[in-house]
C-alpha cells in the first residue's frame, strides 16, 4: 500500500479532495477540527473514498454518530493491525459498489461480474478497456481522476505522459454513452482529469 499522511484535519480533507486515494484511514482526535467534521464535510462535498475510523473512543455513542454522518466501518484502540489490514482489504474490494454489487452515476449502471454496462436501461457494448475505465471512473464517482492516474490503474503501468490514450478511450466511450444535445456523463475538468459524477453536468 502508498501511504499519504496528514497529520491534521483540515490537510486531510484538502488531501482527499486534491488526490483519488482507495481509502482513509481517520482518527477523531485531531489537533485543529474534530475526525467527525472531517466525516461530515468530505461527504457533503461529494467525496466516494470509504472511510474507516481508528479512534480510542470507544463508546457506542461516537460509534453510531460516525457511522451515521458516513464512515464505513470503525474500529477502536488498541487493534491487532491483521484486522486493520483485513477490513481494509474489504473496504478497497468495495469500493462504491452497492448492497447488489452493481455500479449506478445516475441512469448508467455497471455489473462487474457480467461485465455489462446499461443507460436508462439499454444494453451497451463496449470493450474490455472501455469498461475498465468506465468501471474506475464510476467507482470513484463524484472525484476528478486524473490521466497519470487512469494510466496507471487502468491499463497497469506508466506511459508517456504526453499520450492521448486516455482521451482516445474517453472520446470513444462518450461516442457510445451520450446523446445528442444532453451534457456528457463523463466530464472534462480542464487540465485536471475526468469525472463521473451522479447526475450528468455539462463538462467544465
Amino acid at each position: 500500500m502508498q501511504v499519504q499522511v496528514a497529520t491534521a484535519g483540515r490537510p486531510a480533507l484538502l488531501e482527499l479532495q486534491r488526490r483519488l486515494h482507495d481509502v482513509c484511514i481517520l482518527d477523531l482526535q485531531l489537533p485543529d477540527i474534530s475526525g467527525f467534521d472531517v466525516l461530515t464535510q468530505a461527504r457533503a462535498a461529494n467525496i466516494a473514498t470509504p472511510i474507516l475510523i481508528l479512534t480510542a473512543r470507544d463508546a457506542v455513542a461516537d460509534r453510531v454518530t460516525g457511522l451515521n454522518q458516513g464512515a464505513d466501518d470503525y474500529l477502536t484502540k488498541p487493534f491487532a493491525f491483521a484486522e486493520l489490514l483485513a477490513r481494509l482489504r474489504v473496504l478497497v474490494r468495495r469500493g462504491t459498489a452497492q448492497l447488489d454489487g452493481k455500479l449506478r452515476a445516475g441512469e448508467l449502471e455497471l455489473d462487474p461480474q457480467a461485465h455489462q454496462v446499461r443507460l436508462a436501461g439499454e444494453i451497451i457494448n463496449v470493450s474490455r478497456l472501455q469498461f475498465a475505465l468506465l468501471e474506475f471512473l464510476v467507482r470513484h464517482r463524484g472525484q476528478v481522476v486524473s490521466r497519470t492516474t487512469l494510466l496507471q490503474r487502468v491499463w497497469g503501468y506508466d506511459f508517456d505522459p504526453g499520450t492521448n490514450l486516455v482521451d482516445v478511450h474517453i472520446a470513444q466511450l462518450r461516442r457510445k454513452l451520450d446523446a445528442p444535445a444532453t451534457p456528457s456523463i463523463i466530464q472534462t475538468i480542464r487540465g485536471v482529469g475526468y469525472r463521473v459524477g451522479d447526475e450528468s453536468t455539462a463538462e467544465v
